[in-house]
């Protein structure tokens, strides 16, 4: 039996526990350790984005490129709000419209083909088909609006205790029909994948080519974890990437909060641990 393998330019590295940390070293980091590309959180203080603009993104890809990396996917903050996808009051709607919009913008002066989106969250005491309505509604404007830019929406679902729309991937296929839309694509996150019950396996039979990037990430029921400190089989999971042909982004995605004070020591791990799959290395 053949070892599965990944590419090394599929795996893009994350900033998003760099938070506190400015953004050349996250660059300088993810360089050093021989990532190709990255996930760019937009998020102060890394980048600065609101409905009216953003900071120079000429400036900012030559800062990125400088290290040797592509933006490969963009990911706007998309769940604290008030930059989520879903605002329930009417006064709202236009102002997170045109953050996404711009997010989407800048995402295309970067040069990156995909933007990481999801659906929102609603209130918890409304009506869930009023919320998935409008969750709906503004996922086919922003569509509209990355067919003009020239990138793809890739919607991932999230955890039940961060919303109560798109949270399986049964919720996840009836968003992606509805929405039916040639720049509306998916990305699996392991994460709310593993906590719903769900397997790799399911998504690529239910979505096939259509999964264009994930969150791909160790995990536990709690976190978005370094490879090996969860409780997730690495080598099961590139094997069944490999029985599907899959060539998308595999973006690090680690968000729990005990790698804020060294995220270049958790990135030096996990990424070593992903190392050991690239086909190169074989």
């Amino acid at each position: 039996m053949s070892y599965p393998t990944i590419r090394r330019d599929q795996v893009n590295g994350m900033n998003i526990h760099w938070g506190q940390w400015s953004l050349d070293s996250f660059l300088r980091c993810q360089a050093e350790l021989g990532f190709t590309g990255i996930e760019l959180w937009i998020n102060m203080p890394h980048v600065y984005m609101d409905r009216y603009g953003y900071q120079d993104a000429k400036a900012l890809r030559h800062k990125i490129e400088g290290y040797g990396l592509k933006t490969n996917v963009v990911c706007p903050e998309n769940v604290v709000s008030p930059y989520q996808v879903n605002p329930q009051e009417p006064y709202l709607v236009e102002p997170i419209f045109d953050y996404f919009s711009n997010g989407i913008k800048l995402g295309a002066e970067l040069g990156a083909p995909y933007l990481s989106i999801n659906s929102g969250w609603g209130y918890w005491n409304e009506d869930r088909e009023e919320a998935w309505k409008r969750s709906r509604e503004m996922l086919s404007r922003l569509s509209d609006v990355a067919q003009q830019e020239g990138v793809i929406l890739c919607i991932e679902s999230l955890r039940p205790q961060e919303s109560q729309l798109v949270v399986t991937l049964e919720d996840t296929k009836r968003m992606y029909d509805e929405v039916n839309h040639p720049n509306f694509k998916i990305m699996v996150d392991t994460v709310a994948m593993s906590v719903s019950g769900e397997t790799l396996d399911q998504w690529f039979e239910t979505f096939g080519d259509e999964i264009r990037t994930m969150h791909f990430i160790d995990c536990n029921p709690y976190g978005h974890l370094v490879w090996g400190d969860g409780d997730r089989s690495l080598y099961n999971w590139v094997e069944i990437l490999n029985r599907y042909n899959y060539q998308g982004f595999l973006g690090q995605e680690i968000t729990d909060g005990c790698y804020m004070d060294d995220p270049a020591a958790a990135d030096f791990r996990n990424f070593h641990n992903l190392e050991r799959y690239f086909d190169e290395e074989i």
